[in-house]
């Protein structure tokens, strides 16, 4: 099966178990950026108030593998998969794992997601609607440049 067809979208949130520093998620998504590239995953990552929200895109059994690593890893927990959906092209094909430093006020302006992260929740809250209108956000270029 090519890749074509096989090709997916995985978005995931969870809650990081420690402070993060910015030298220590340049160190994160180095790492991952390294891995991505060396598995044919792309994407970006979210951090904003402990908590991440990642879309990963690639061939589906890559992405499992890497979804099971995620789960285990011990740097956040409460790791809930959003979305997962077959895709006919990357939005991310750029990105080995783009990183936007957004703040609660940027993300309370997208249409669908302005109550949501006006009254303060976390990543860790969203459910698959709310996932998605993030999701269309980065599609359409809010923080693509």
């Amino acid at each position: 099966m090519t890749e074509q067809n096989n090709l997916v979208l995985l978005a995931y949130s969870s809650v990081a178990t420690r402070y993060f520093e910015s030298g220590q998620l340049v160190k994160l998504l180095t790492a991952a950026r390294t891995f991505n590239e060396a598995h044919g995953v792309t994407g970006v990552l979210l951090f904003v108030d402990g908590t991440f929200f990642q879309i990963l895109e690639g061939d589906r059994d890559a992405l499992h593998a890497l979804y099971s690593r995620i789960e285990l890893d011990s740097r956040h927990t409460k790791v809930i998969k959003l979305i997962e959906m077959p895709i006919e092209t990357r939005t991310f094909g750029d990105w080995s794992m783009g990183y936007e430093e957004v703040s609660r006020e940027e993300l309370a302006q997208i249409p669908g997601l302005n109550d949501f992260f006006g009254r303060g929740t976390a990543f860790s809250d969203l459910e698959a609607g709310k996932a998605k209108a993030l999701l269309q956000a980065f599609r359409d270029g809010k923080w693509r440049r």
